[in-house]
């Protein structure tokens, strides 16, 4: 029998659609790149019954995936209504305009005092308490200004992170009484000639809080960017020693040391350049006595911890996680809060969401910290049990949006996943992670977790190689 040619495409095209479907995630990862590595991925339907798998439940590092399980617990724990209290507390009394006595700040981890929440304007805080001292009358300060840190104990980072992230942004000390993100925001400007120093300049105010080193060089302008920053362990000495490309202009925020400090002087300078006059000298008192019994003269409500919890997720950032971590050990576990209750408290909400806490190490809420393990199947269950969950909703919107926002907005953009993929990122060194939900191709929404541990060469190839799986799982699905 003679076949029409129309049957035979047809029969043609049904065979290769039946060999594409056929494929599981394993095999693609088989025919990829960074065979090197150690790969797991676990994929549930609408039901959480599995579709797919790969060493589903062997440990792998999770990176910022372990924001997920932290940021879970802080919503569960403390609702998406918390909000942050700062009072500014008054032990004196009025002379004229002069307030005759001290400023006590009392700290209670609100990581946004800066401005990622209020439209850049890092000022914002500082300026609503200037704004309600006036209306008071108060202009004037005869006495000091103390900062009472009380509320978190005395470790400023989380066991686990590397000395080498501690100069960055995305390693900064963790205190209740916190601004700028405890960095100040350094712009390099390569405007000279070639040989020469790069001008500089940082915020807040060029604050002599820090003592920038600069040793940077001028390089021609068709030269690569060679960065380095070191900032002294416990001082604010920071050297600058990059190369830039003439006509280059680099950002780059820094931590600092002290925050606390960092916080109150910051504070002392926005008055002093504000038409107040704060001559006085700046302390820590952990707690303050007799505090509760001050007059309130100025307080600071932050915005619902579902903001903060939304910019945390869609940010990855360690420092408003990690605050959040502090917080709900001193919400739940009493005052002063500590990382290993923040952690512990995480590991209890794991455990009722049913997620295997045996097979979740942590030593911080980030991912930042080395020894991290979870598995890809408890990812995805924790994400499964999440759309049942009271804060569902708010879980569901800190997820990052392909294309569109967050750590992915740059990311699958003129594909399959744009707009239908929400997913959190993770990377540190030799670590890439990728965890959400995807509204396939038939309409149906699901889970994933996929994890590549110890790979070599570069995050893009990796990246990749992620995509293909999930464009897979799109068709298939």
């Amino acid at each position: 029998m003679i076949f029409p040619i129309r049957s035979f495409l047809v029969i043609l095209l049904f065979l290769v659609a039946d060999n594409v479907f056929a494929q599981h995630v394993k095999s693609i990862i088989d025919k990829g790149p960074n065979q090197e590595a150690f790969w797991s991925v676990t994929v549930l339907d609408e039901e959480g019954n599995e579709l797919e798998s790969v060493y589903p439940d062997k440990l792998i590092i999770p990176a910022s995936n372990q924001k997920l399980y932290t940021l879970g617990a802080v919503l569960d724990r403390l609702g998406s209504d918390y909000k942050y209290t700062t009072n500014l507390y008054g032990d004196g009394n009025l002379v004229d305009s002069t307030w005759s006595g001290t400023f006590i700040f009392k700290g209670t981890g609100d990581p946004s005092i800066s401005g990622f929440l209020y439209q850049g304007d890092a000022y914002y805080v500082f300026r609503s308490f200037a704004e309600q001292l006036k209306e008071k009358g108060i202009y004037n300060l005869s006495g000091s200004l103390i900062a009472d840190v009380s509320y978190f104990d005395e470790d400023i980072y989380p066991k686990g992170w590397s000395w080498d992230d501690l100069s960055f942004y995305y390693g900064v000390e963790i205190s209740p009484l916190s601004f700028n993100n405890n960095a100040v925001d350094l712009i390099v400007f390569a405007d000279g000639q070639v040989g020469e120093r790069p001008s500089i300049t940082w915020f807040p105010e060029n604050t002599s809080f820090v003592n920038m080193i600069n040793h940077q060089e001028i390089t021609p302008a068709d030269s690569k960017y060679d960065e380095y920053y070191r900032r002294y362990m416990g001082s604010n000495r920071i050297v600058l020693a990059s190369k830039l490309p003439r006509g280059y202009v680099e950002k780059e925020s820094l931590s600092i040391s002290n925050s606390a400090m960092f916080f109150i002087q910051s504070f002392r300078t926005f008055l002093n350049n504000n038409g107040f006059e704060v001559p006085g000298a700046y302390m820590i008192q952990s707690p303050s006595p007799g505090i509760n019994g001050m007059r309130v003269l100025a307080k600071h409500v932050s915005k619902p911890i579902s903001e903060l919890v939304i910019w945390a997720n869609k940010e990855s950032d360690n420092f408003y996680t990690e605050m959040l971590l502090k917080t709900l050990a001193a919400e739940t576990r009493g005052i002063p809060g500590t990382f290993e209750n923040g952690i512990e408290e995480v590991r209890a909400f794991l455990a009722e969401q049913n997620v295997d806490t045996n097979l979740v190490m942590m030593n911080d809420g980030s991912g930042l910290a080395l020894g991290n393990f979870t598995t890809t199947g408890n990812i995805s269950r924790f994400l499964h049990s999440m759309k049942w969950h009271k804060e569902s909703e708010i879980f569901y919107e800190s997820m990052p949006v392909a294309g569109i926002d967050g750590s992915i907005a740059h990311r699958f953009k003129g594909t399959s996943l744009y707009n239908n993929l929400r997913a959190k990122t993770g990377y540190v060194s030799g670590v890439r992670t990728l965890s959400g939900y995807l509204v396939a191709k038939s309409g149906k929404e699901i889970t994933f977790s996929i994890a590549t541990n110890h790979f070599a060469g570069k995050v893009g190839v990796v990246d990749r190689s992620h995509q293909q799986i999930l464009e897979f799982l799109y068709a298939k699905y």
